[in-house]
């Protein structure tokens, strides 16, 4: 029975769920170990990465193709949803947040940038609140700009729109 390999070509966009946005810049053929492996090479421009992976081993670690219409609509609409906000500390929501971001799904990321969102008339965030909603964002961003053919900062501020439409209808406002 032979193995269900995903087929990615040169150029094509991919997403490697611990790195976000790649590009298959190359397939090389190299001998590792006495073996002759076949390898996709991404580049990550944010990153400024370049990683090898063995096309038999693309599936096991999620390396994807760009998300479905449908999934980024599914995204995008996340983010109009009111925010979860948990109760419990800060240290296990950053590693479920984290988790999140690393899973590479696309809605999953979403939740946590809308979760994680600050209008600029709410309370401040702590450093590493920022962090990781940064992190979430700006990887949304780069999938959304794949798909769009437009670039990351485009991208980031049609997020951004979408989150400062959606916040206020779920915060109160204080008169003083």
């Amino acid at each position: 029975m032979a193995a269900n390999v995903l087929s990615f070509d040169v150029g094509d966009y991919v997403v490697y769920p611990k790195h976000g946005v790649g590009r298959v810049i190359e397939l090389q053929n190299e001998e590792i170990a006495g073996m002759q492996l076949e390898l996709y090479v991404l580049r990550f421009e944010k990153e400024r990465m370049t990683l090898r992976v063995p096309t038999n081993k693309a599936e096991g670690v999620g390396m994807r193709k760009l998300s479905s219409d449908k999934t980024l609509r599914e995204a995008l609409e996340t983010l109009k949803a009111k925010p979860k906000v948990k109760r419990s500390m800060w240290s296990r929501r950053a590693q479920e947040y984290e988790a999140k971001i690393n899973s590479g799904d696309l809605v999953s990321i979403a939740e946590v940038t809308r979760d994680l969102f600050r209008a600029d008339d709410q309370p401040e965030q702590s450093y590493s609140e920022r962090q990781i909603f940064e992190a979430a964002s700006s990887r949304l961003a780069r999938e959304l700009a794949a798909m769009e053919e437009t670039d990351e900062p485009t991208a980031l501020t049609k997020i951004l729109e979408i989150l400062n439409i959606a916040a206020p209808q779920y915060y109160e406002v204080k008169e003083d």
